[in-house]
């Protein structure tokens, strides 16, 4: 499996910073979906989604990244329960 970033506008896929490809072969693979995510956030990289490319194409699976800035969510409010909700 190879763990891929996708602008969701353009279906480009992230080679390096600048730099995107039309080709998941060409494409940066990180070795892990935290880590992906993580260098969406270091390097504010934003209207992107996950990809989890497999050898059989058919099973990829896509998700959206979505940081704190974009979702309005703080630290501080994860997993926080509110009595009046």
């Amino acid at each position: 499996m190879r763990i891929l970033l996708q602008q969701k506008g353009t279906g480009l896929y992230f080679k390096n910073i600048g730099d995107w490809s039309r080709t998941s072969s060409e494409a940066m693979d990180f070795v892990s979906s935290t880590s992906a995510i993580d260098f969406c956030v270091a390097n504010k990289l934003s209207d992107l989604q996950l990809v989890l490319k497999f050898d059989d194409q058919h099973c990829d699976i896509v998700m959206p990244v979505v940081s704190e800035q974009a979702s309005g969510e703080t630290a501080g409010d994860r997993g926080s329960l509110n009595a009046d909700h």
